[in-house]
């Protein structure tokens, strides 16, 4: 470009000059002229200014686009992160829970391995591994084995809430020694529930007393969530201050979180408030989550807003908001929607308002909502709730792209072919045509097998 100019300007200084020896032409021709030359000899530079622009500009445009996808990457990169943990947590939860039902189906070899299997993992609760697995390994004969893992509970973890329950499980194993343990013929626990039953109906202070030695030594788990039921149900001053100190965490943790739950459904007025307590004195997010459990239970939507209201752990404050969907707590959803603009809290508050029913509160979100994350978070739920006539009107109302990308999405994920259909007829966009098609094509429908084949047939 420089050098087209150059050659311009020389051009048009020659031209000048020869303009100023011509004899005939007189001043104003002249002047018009000269100002004619300038004026070219201009307008290459402003065109050359204007093309550095919209260079500076298309760059600027690039490096934000690189900037962009830099952080795309970084987000995605953590996000799989974050997945992979997940899903190692899951693993972890799918063999306790496992290892659990095994004990209660008292498939001892079962649980061993299950529990053998969690500890190895070496993650949350590996201290109560290493008790079930003591615990199965003596339901199996194997004392010196169930003895050697209990010692390994104690060193790893001397502080465990699970080491109260390990010496009495020690204790009982070294008292049978030099008697041959039978698997197959243990003592009928479930005859002993039901006999204490009977004895909580006469005597409840008795009946308390055995309870409380009974959960202090080394029964099943099983029995022992049963003896809690049993002071669950009875109800007198005496069992329910035995199950609020064990739901204070006077044990082990897993009976800490059963005591919670029963506390919350036969607790009666009180329970509300004795569960708040325990909630605000713990850091086991596995408690506070019983306790969130126990309020749903007990339809206490109340004491959820609360938590959904003053709950920093962010995984705590989301199941608070989906328990509250769960009772049908939608005024409650409704004041937590208003007083937090977060887009990650309403999107939870959204998932709520679905899970409550609420499918005006979702026609609102989709309809009006400024925040285009929460209008496709709407617009998916609407399809669950197969709201076609909604989203018709907002995909031939819609101007964005996106938006209306997502309205085909909630069709496919409502099973609504004949809306598709509609949609690939009349849409103009090629690319949103393509889309409606590639999900009509992959839809067991017989009227979007009609029109596939209208396609292929034209």
């Amino acid at each position: 470009m420089s050098i087209v100019n150059g050659v311009r300007k020389s051009v048009i200084a020659g031209l000048v000059v020869g303009l100023a020896m011509a004899p005939a032409l007189s001043a104003k021709p002249f002047a018009r002229a000269v100002n004619f030359m300038a004026a070219a000899t201009q307008e290459p530079n402003a065109f050359a200014d204007q093309e550095s622009e919209q260079d500076r500009k298309e760059r600027e445009q690039e490096a934000r686009e690189r900037e962009q996808e830099k952080r795309d990457e970084a987000r995605e990169r953590e996000q799989e992160k974050k997945d992979r943990e997940q899903e190692r947590l899951d693993r972890m939860q799918e063999l306790y829970d496992d290892g659990r039902e095994a004990l209660d189906d008292e498939k001892y070899q079962q649980a061993a391995e299950k529990f053998g299997e969690f500890v190895k993992m070496n993650g949350p609760q590996t201290d109560a591994g290493l008790y079930w697995k003591a615990y199965a390994e003596n339901r199996q004969g194997k004392r010196d084995t169930a003895l050697a893992t209990l010692a390994e509970l104690n060193r790893r973890y001397p502080q465990s809430r699970w080491k109260r329950d390990g010496d009495a499980l020690n204790i009982e194993i070294r008292q049978s020694s030099g008697h041959p343990v039978n698997p197959e013929s243990q003592s009928d626990e479930e005859l002993k529930t039901l006999a204490l039953q009977g004895v909580m109906n006469a005597d409840p202070q008795r009946g308390v007393q055995i309870i409380e030695k009974r959960l202090a030594g080394a029964a099943s788990p099983k029995e022992k969530a049963k003896m809690l039921f049993v002071l669950a149900q009875n109800g007198s001053p005496e069992a329910r201050a035995v199950l609020a100190k064990v739901a204070r965490g006077e044990s082990n943790p897993e009976l800490q979180r059963k005591s919670v739950e029963y506390l919350g459904i036969f607790g009666g007025a009180r329970a509300g408030d004795e569960l708040a307590s325990i909630y605000s004195s713990t850091n086991d997010a596995g408690v506070k989550r019983a306790v969130i459990q126990s309020y749903m239970i007990s339809g206490n939507k109340e004491k959820l807003l609360q938590l959904a209201k003053g709950e920093k752990d962010d995984t705590l404050k989301r199941d608070a908001i989906q328990k509250l969907g769960l009772t049908g707590g939608t005024s409650e959803l409704q004041q937590l929607y208003q007083a937090d603009a977060s887009t990650e809290a309403r999107r939870e508050i959204l998932q709520a308002f679905f899970l409550a029913g609420d499918s005006e509160k979702m026609v609102r979100a989709a309809q009006g909502e400024k925040d285009p994350e929460l209008r496709r978070a709407a617009i998916r739920n609407l399809g669950l709730m197969g709201k076609s006539d909604v989203l018709q009107s907002i995909y031939a109302k819609e101007t964005d792209r996106n938006l209306k990308e997502e309205v085909l999405n909630a069709y496919f994920i409502g099973g609504n072919a004949h809306s598709l259909v509609a949609a690939a007829k009349s849409e103009k966009d090629p690319e949103l045509r393509k889309k409606a098609v590639e999900k009509l094509a992959l839809m067991n429908s017989k009227e979007g097998s009609e029109y596939l084949m209208e396609l292929l047939n034209k």
